[in-house]
């Protein structure tokens, strides 16, 4: 924390502070994944994930001093000093420790912390389209990860708990599929893989782009990057969500209506095992994709 190795019960801030008082601060969710083989952790995609840091500070206008190469070294020493030899969630978090009022830009503090995490749940999600509307561009930059953005999807989420359902997708402001909460979404229809558009209100998640590239040079697919209709996902013969805690998580049934093919659908198995060879460095084409911890690869 701030350039501190701490124990969990002192990694605080005060209640007074800008972060807690107004939700002002951004964070990355990244993955480090163990290769038993080659007794190593490899993060995955750090350098685009330390860059995404960067522009949500930006958009946030939240003044720091931070470089890319201490955003890396902040992750990497962390995994370090706590010797993981197992797979591992990141969450690295710029906050504003002020304790001022809610136009304030600065100080700025920044926090890592890993723990071991392996997704536990549903081999299958039974999800609904929410009646919350995802947040649009001229509102909150749904693009980053802003703290405060997650309240929207904190609402679905809720909602749709409620009602039975394991999890849900929004709609954005135009009545377009846009994403779950935290997780970007795919669907499949007649064999070609589909995903709403960087514009529908989502966010520019590096695991959707990781796998619009796998689909393209492992599968021989191109990833149609349109606009989905909340019907047409009804009808889909597959859908998944993915992201870095979600990784490659099927989809049952939209809505109480089950999928044409029984989940995990074939596409949707494809893909997910091609990402986690990539992940854990057994696609070496994609070994720039990977940052060593422990420096023995």
């Amino acid at each position: 924390m701030n350039g501190r190795l701490v124990p969990y019960s002192e990694a605080t801030i005060h209640v007074q502070s800008n972060a807690v008082k107004y939700g002002t601060s951004v964070f990355e969710g990244l993955r480090a994944y163990w290769n038993e083989s080659r007794q190593e952790l490899f993060v995955f995609r750090l350098g685009e994930h330390c860059r995404r840091l960067f522009d949500s500070l930006k958009l946030m206008r939240m003044e720091h001093e931070f470089t890319l190469e201490e955003l890396r070294h902040s992750v990497l020493e962390t995994l370090r000093k706590n010797e993981y030899r197992e797979d591992v969630h990141v969450r690295q978090t710029a906050y504003l420790a002020a304790d001022g009022n809610v136009e304030a830009t600065g100080p700025t503090g920044l926090a890592v912390d890993a723990r071991p995490r392996k997704l536990a749940g549903k081999a299958a999600l039974d999800i609904c389209v929410s009646s919350w509307v995802r947040i649009p561009d001229g509102a909150m930059p749904p693009r980053i990860k802003c703290s405060a953005n997650y309240q929207n999807g904190r609402l679905a989420f809720l909602e749709a708990k409620a009602g039975g359902y394991d999890y849900t997708v929004l709609l954005n402001s135009r009545g377009k599929v846009s994403e779950a909460p935290g997780a970007a979404l795919f669907m499949v229809r007649g064999g070609v893989p589909a995903t709403p558009p960087v514009t529908a209100d989502v966010l520019e998640s590096i695991t959707r782009t990781t796998l619009v590239q796998l689909f393209r040079e492992q599968h021989g697919l191109s990833v149609a990057e349109r606009d989905i209709d909340r019907t047409e996902l009804c009808v889909a013969d597959e859908a998944f969500l993915c992201g870095s805690g979600w990784e490659v998580t099927p989809v049952a049934s939209v809505d109480r209506l089950p999928l044409s093919q029984p989940a995990p659908g074939p596409l949707t198995r494809a893909i997910a095992a091609t990402y986690f060879r990539a992940v854990r460095g057994e696609l070496p084409e994609y070994g720039d994709w990977l940052t060593p911890v422990y420096g023995r690869a």
